[in-house]
């Protein structure tokens, strides 16, 4: 058990909210470094100035850590629940500009962009960390992006099935931004360009989805 002096503790006062983070941030950097599956517990509670006993107490074991530090980051992702309902196309327009916005700005940071490097690095040792990044990380940003798409489709903006409308948006949102970042090809989007790029995507995809037409009024015949 790794055991630490009361001289090596770190500032805390073992606030146990303080020594949690302090073991996630561990972990990360842990997992990081030697990857998921060679990482042990010792050595996360070695890097947090911690107890294996604390570890198990405030996190869980090592798959609990794991999802805790994706989960932490997937909560950046998720859409306000008072965003409102856009009212025309030039407020939606301005929706999936903003929620473009935020996705890039998350999923670019470089602490995001490590952890899809994880997830395809053990993505044969440990295939629970692509798992769990795909139904706790991804799942939010698809889930918020589905959310704006169904509100859009219920006041008449758009036409089509939520989840491929949301594909479709992130598929002109991103091209090939994120492979060239996973490929460390590509340098991080400044606050101007990822703005600029979402805009983009929301014009190209209002263009790509007209306006549903409004049934003919009528007049008798």
């Amino acid at each position: 058990m790794a055991r630490t002096t009361k001289s090596e503790r770190p500032p805390d006062g073992g606030d146990p909210a303080a020594v949690r983070g302090r073991i996630l941030d561990a972990a990360f950097a842990a997992f990081m470094k030697s990857g998921y599956a060679a990482t042990s517990t010792l050595e996360i509670a070695r890097r947090a100035r911690a107890s294996k006993r604390e570890l198990y107490a405030l996190v869980g074991n090592k798959q609990e850590m794991l999802i805790a530090c994706i989960t932490e980051r997937a909560r950046r992702l998720e859409v306000p629940a008072d965003v409102p309902a856009p009212g025309d196309r030039e407020a939606l327009a301005q929706v999936l500009a903003s929620f473009g916005t935020q996705l890039v700005r998350e999923i670019s940071d470089p602490a995001v962009v490590a952890v899809f490097r994880l997830a395809i690095a053990e993505a044969i040792q440990a295939p629970e960390v692509a798992r769990t990044l795909d139904s706790i990380g991804r799942e939010a940003s698809r889930t918020a992006l589905r959310e704006v798409m169904a509100r859009a489709r219920k006041a008449g903006l758009l036409d089509g099935r939520p989840a491929e409308l949301a594909e479709q948006f992130s598929g002109l949102l991103w091209r090939d931004l994120l492979l060239s970042l996973l490929l460390g090809v590509a340098e991080r989007p400044n606050a101007r360009e990822i703005a600029e790029r979402a805009r983009d995507a929301a014009a190209a995809f209002l263009q790509l989805h007209p306006a549903v037409a409004s049934p003919a009024k009528g007049g008798g015949g």
